[in-house]
């Protein structure tokens, strides 16, 4: 674990207790800050309050005078819709507001770093970047938004990097971020409830590249019209950027082509990878995934036959179109991961014929963005609060089964896909909606997905893959 030198004698606030606010509370106190800790659930806590140096305080404006920082979980509001009662407390205090990834940097000002954000596919680019830069025989740190709470992390030194994944919401908490890459994938409207409009959730995210120096690079999704105007951006104020794209050709970036990645970095084209090859990365934003994790990659250093060797051996992530299982020539899919449209459709993209569940607790838009996947749905399974709703705006594009809940969903779809017959049958779990409905997570909703399918499988009648998580 680190060390937190700066924060010796110091007194520092921490709201929010669950995986990083438990670990930033630990590690501040075992560095000698004085460490004032909330939480609105009494069990997150009792779960702290036994460390030597931590308060359980209730945190105000009197509370929180001569208080140097509040370390703020990214989950709980501090603008949009309505400020905590502890961040307004602390503005009103005068008191900076961070996230505990600003302990880190602070921590550790110094050490390389690539920082990936995007609505979609941050985890799966981190987690790939990570899995080449250890192939490599980098030491390397992963986490973030991703993993192991970052005041986890060890010092992976000065040869060395930090891969770190990055919310909207960690980057407003996250003022020293200076990132050696900078990663933006892409941009569709997602959190508005928390940034307020479409343009305060670019804003958010514009700060990755905000501290850059003259020698950092910017990799820029190609794919979607946001991302394209900030990479122009970025070159008119004259800062170090490539390109990549997952269908495209990209002057002087890395892109895919017909499922073929291409290096095009010296402006002669070159022959990567054939993703074909690796069926962990299915799906044109996979192949975007690929050209941000060997673009990244090859600026810290690492030659192009490593990156490619690594990426044919990436085990995939969970909750990220997972393969869980291939039984009589059905495919079982959890990609529970896919919390809203734009995330489905990637996986709807992939597969076809395609049974698929998706629900839950809904977003803004719901479904209707995909109407031109519901021809390669076979039939689909509805569940959770946005049941009705689905129903609605699916209306005459596919068969539709209102299920309710992720278990009769499964085993509806098993047995319609079993019957159907088709080659490429896919049960999907790409729910195109948020889990708190009936799930704490969506971890907890994918597990529960897994489970499920092997249980209707049975013992050894599948080609059931293990959890993959990327080290």
């Amino acid at each position: 674990m680190l060390t937190l030198n700066f924060a010796t004698d110091r007194t520092y606030a921490v709201m929010g207790l669950g995986r990083s606010g438990a670990s930033a509370a630990r590690a501040l106190a075992g560095a000698g800050a004085r460490v004032l800790a909330w939480d609105d659930s009494e069990d997150r806590r009792s779960g702290v309050q036994a460390i030597p140096g931590v308060e359980i305080v209730e945190l105000s404006r009197q509370s929180l005078d001569g208080v140097d920082a509040l370390v703020l979980s990214p989950g709980i509001p501090h603008t949009h819709p309505t400020p905590h009662p502890a961040a307004a407390a602390a503005k009103a205090a005068s008191v900076p507001i961070i996230g505990d990834i600003e302990l880190l940097l602070r921590a550790l000002p110094d050490r390389r770093m690539i920082a990936i954000t995007g609505t979609n596919g941050k985890s799966t680019t981190t987690a790939l970047i990570g899995h080449v830069l250890a192939a490599a025989g980098m030491p390397v740190e992963i986490g973030g938004n991703l993993g192991r709470p970052a005041l986890d992390f060890d010092d992976p030194g000065p040869d060395g990097a930090l891969v770190l994944e990055f919310s909207s919401y960690q980057l407003e908490l996250t003022p020293s971020l200076r990132p050696t890459v900078a990663v933006w994938l892409n941009l569709t409207p997602d959190h508005i409830d928390r940034h307020g409009t479409i343009a305060g959730y670019v804003g958010a995210k514009l700060r990755i590249f905000a501290h850059q120096g003259p020698d950092s690079l910017a990799v820029v999704g190609a794919d979607d019209d946001l991302s394209e105007q900030v990479g122009e951006d970025l070159r008119r104020a004259g800062r170090k950027v490539m390109g990549i794209s997952g269908h495209t050709p990209v002057v002087g970036g890395v892109y895919a082509e017909d499922g073929v990645l291409i290096d095009a970095r010296s402006g002669r084209p070159e022959i990567i990878v054939d993703l074909a090859d690796v069926p962990t990365l299915p799906g044109e934003h996979n192949a975007q995934n690929a050209a941000a994790a060997f673009a990244a990659c090859a600026a810290l250093g690492i030659d192009t036959a490593t990156i490619t060797d690594a990426i044919r051996r990436f085990p995939g992530l969970a909750h990220r179109q997972e393969r869980v299982a291939l039984a009589d020539g059905v495919l079982y899919v959890n990609d529970s991961k896919a919390t809203n449209a734009a995330a489905a459709a990637r996986a709807l993209s992939c597969y076809q014929p395609i049974f698929w569940i998706a629900g839950g607790r809904g977003k803004e838009g719901g479904v209707a963005a995909l109407a031109p996947y519901f021809d390669r749905i076979a039939r689909a399974y509805v569940i959770g609060e946005a049941a009705a709703e689905f129903v609605k705006q699916i209306g005459d594009g596919c068969p539709v089964a209102v299920c309710r809940t992720l278990d009769r969903a499964v085993h509806q779809a098993h047995l319609d896909a079993r019957a159907d017959g088709r080659a490429g049958a896919t049960v999907l779990l790409s729910p195109a909606a948020a889990s708190f409905d009936q799930f704490p997570n969506f971890e907890a909703r994918g597990d529960r997905f897994r489970a499920l399918v092997h249980e209707l499988l049975g013992n050894g009648n599948a080609d059931a893959s293990a959890e993959r998580r990327a080290s």
